[in-house]
């Protein structure tokens, strides 16, 4: 059995063409016969009228709505049949830093901090076209999740599967997490790299901006900080223990946690990147990514070799233009008159006389 790839079904909603065509086609040749039989009487009508050919007239109308198929054919852009293909990479390599602390849970975001951060990364994915991508989460200890790849299906997967669970402490040390992106990433050559870090800026005196400084000044990294969490009142930190919620405290009181957007701010200014105060609003991180992260200078990657499909549209949009142009030839392609209109035309050699004569004949 071939095996097809279908890329833009979407397109076939452009059918209802095809029907509309048949229907109007049907509605010509009607109104054409109750306009001639209007006209003139059945003896008279060849007389004074052209002929018409409804056969010709069903042939157009075939040729238009099979022509209106085969180019939709072609829009839903059908492939089969796989041939590897060589294909320059070129981008820029990004590695995002998600804060996976208890903090991260508070819902002052919806539904909270770490699921709203999760949803900015994956947004800023789907703008990517060839830059590769890695994933770095801490709390009190940083890891790197998942090393650079340009595969973002596989990388949204484990994006989804991250969580408090996924760092043996807790805490928040962002200088540690800095330092963990700067060591990912593959090249050491300068002035193509970017961290994103997505955080509520909270930190356990682990120097984040000097880490911040090391990376830019050593290996040419340009850091992007989004904040999130308010900023003025904060939130509480839910927890669950033995099935029932209840909040994080300190000392007997309830911990509310804030977005710390200064530290974040300064981290930004010394690596000449960008800080996006997010607080608990909703940001179009498609405007982030082409705004800021998509400026970093680009390299060249390594060839990729890529098993693709092979696309197939001028299949079926070479034909449909074939038809269309059959269409024009039948429709402008003379008539032959008939023996009545020749007869009719042959009148005008007569003399007065005559022409009179038949006029009557025919009347009567």
């Amino acid at each position: 059995m071939m095996d097809i790839q279908i890329g833009d079904l979407i397109q076939l909603n452009w059918l209802w063409l095809v029907p509309l065509c048949i229907a109007t086609g049907v509605y010509a040749v009607v109104a054409t016969r109750r306009a001639r039989q209007r006209f003139a009487t059945a003896d008279l009508i060849g007389r004074v009228l052209p002929p018409t050919s409804s056969r010709r007239l069903f042939l157009r109308t075939l040729l238009v709505a099979g022509s209106l198929v085969l180019l939709v054919l072609a829009l839903i852009d059908v492939r089969w049949g796989k041939v590897w293909r060589d294909v320059p990479q070129k981008g820029i390599e990004v590695m995002f830093v998600l804060d996976v602390s208890r903090s991260m849970l508070a819902e002052d975001t919806t539904p909270n901090r770490l699921s709203r951060a999760k949803q900015q990364i994956s947004d800023t994915i789907d703008e990517m076209a060839g830059d590769r991508v890695g994933l770095v989460v801490f709390a009190g200890t940083a890891r790197q999740q998942v090393p650079l790849t340009s595969h973002y299906e596989d990388f949204k997967q484990t994006l989804d599967s991250v969580g408090p669970h996924s760092v043996r402490m807790g805490g928040s040390r962002l200088g540690d997490a800095i330092a963990t992106a700067a060591d990912g990433f593959l090249s050491k050559t300068n002035d193509h790299k970017a961290i994103v870090i997505l955080t509520d800026g909270e930190d356990q005196e682990s120097e984040p901006l000097r880490a911040a400084k090391l990376a830019a000044s050593e290996h040419g990294i340009r850091i992007f900080t989004i904040g999130l969490g308010d900023m003025d009142q904060g939130a509480r930190i839910p927890v669950q223990s033995d099935n029932q919620r209840q909040y994080v405290q300190h000392d007997g009181q309830q911990v509310w946690s804030k977005l710390n957007g200064k530290v974040l701010q300064q981290i930004a200014t010394e690596t000449n990147g960008a800080y996006i105060p997010a607080g608990t609003k909703r940001v179009n991180m498609a405007d982030v990514y082409h705004g800021y992260i998509a400026k970093v200078e680009q390299q060249e990657f390594e060839m990729a070799r890529i098993n693709s499909y092979e696309a197939r549209f001028q299949w079926f949009l070479a034909p449909a233009l074939l038809m269309l142009l059959a269409e024009i030839v039948v429709s402008t392609w003379p008539r032959r008159r008939s023996a009545t209109q020749q007869g009719f035309g042959g009148n005008e050699g007569l003399g007065d006389g005559q022409q009179v004569n038949e006029t009557t004949r025919v009347a009567a």
